[in-house]
């Protein structure tokens, strides 16, 4: 059986994972509709909101924090923080398609994405008490428990082997020697 195959074939077997599925498509698509709207502003609609924003909330925007990001909006820059959304989004629309099939590279991707968000949820949490916080640190401490089950299972079931240190290699990639059975040391002509 492949390493990545889904651990059981039950419908029932994933509904974690499909419901992790479903936060992150939820993600993805809020991620590309915000890219769009970003990019359908543009940078001068962009620089304008933030004006009337500083009017609305009277104070002095010359010398507060939405002054500068004012003076830095170019259209180079829309652009880049588009493509950079839109590259979120398709991180997180591929990672919901993995997950919802129960591949594992879909829940290393989870559990290592949620690891890294969790220290920044704990500092919010923190620094900021209320009970979306304290949600938000719940939800995703539930979420990384899911994933890190799914790998433990899919593990002992022997569908993920162990890290085992490797020889030194001939200079050629492990990659080279599955695809290729000539490139294997044993089928190569001297």
């Amino acid at each position: 059986m492949p390493r990545d195959a889904p651990k059981d074939p039950g419908r029932r077997a994933h509904r974690g994972l499909h419901a992790i599925a479903l936060v992150e498509l939820g993600k993805g698509v809020l991620a590309l509709l915000a890219a769009g709207a970003i990019a359908g502003f543009g940078a001068t609609r962009i620089d304008e909101a933030i004006g009337r924003l500083s009017a609305l909330a009277h104070f002095d925007a010359i010398h507060r924090a939405l002054a500068s990001v004012a003076d830095n909006i170019t259209p180079a820059s829309v652009h880049l923080i588009v493509a950079a959304i839109a590259a979120y989004a398709a991180l997180r629309l591929v990672e919901s398609w993995g997950l919802w099939r129960a591949r594992a590279w879909a829940s290393w991707l989870g559990a290592v994405s949620l690891a890294l968000y969790l220290p920044f949820d704990l500092y919010a949490a923190i620094r900021y008490p209320g009970w979306i916080a304290f949600l938000m640190v719940a939800l995703n401490l539930a979420m990384l428990w899911i994933l890190t089950r799914d790998l433990l299972a899919r593990r002992s079931a022997g569908r993920i082997p162990p890290v085992r240190d490797k020889p030194a290699s001939s200079g050629m990639s492990d990659v080279a020697f599955r695809h290729d059975p000539a490139s294997r040391p044993e089928n190569r002509s001297r």
